[in-house]
């Protein structure tokens, strides 16, 4: 039962922080991010936001400086737009999954042109 609602209020909270970000961030460090999953708690006072975002390193690591400097406010938005008790503390990671995939799909690549 527990492990349902944590994964609907997940659910909710990407939906809302993709709203969020791509809509309600003026910060112009934050380039094009796409939310890719949102991990929390049990308890949901602590959530993981999975990002990818589009460009190089440099770009990449000021969005993320960008986003972290705007936690707060990101926050008091998830606050508003869902009912919790208490809104989770949040913490933004790179989602590696697509460029290992990717990587994956290069090598096999090579390997079937090396045949």
């Amino acid at each position: 039962m527990e492990r349902l609602r944590t994964s609907r209020v997940a659910e909710q909270m990407k939906k809302e922080l993709g709203e969020i970000v791509n809509h309600k961030l003026k910060d112009p460090r934050i380039g094009f991010v796409t939310i890719t999953d949102v991990e929390l708690t049990n308890d949901l006072l602590q959530a993981t936001v999975y990002i990818s975002v589009l460009g190089d390193e440099a770009e990449k690591n000021r969005t993320l400086e960008g986003l972290q400097k705007a936690t707060g406010f990101i926050r008091s938005e998830i606050g508003k737009r869902i009912r919790l008790r208490k809104v989770p503390e949040i913490t933004f990671a790179f989602d590696e999954a697509q460029e290992y995939g990717n990587r994956i799909e290069m090598i096999l690549k090579k390997l079937k042109e090396d045949e």
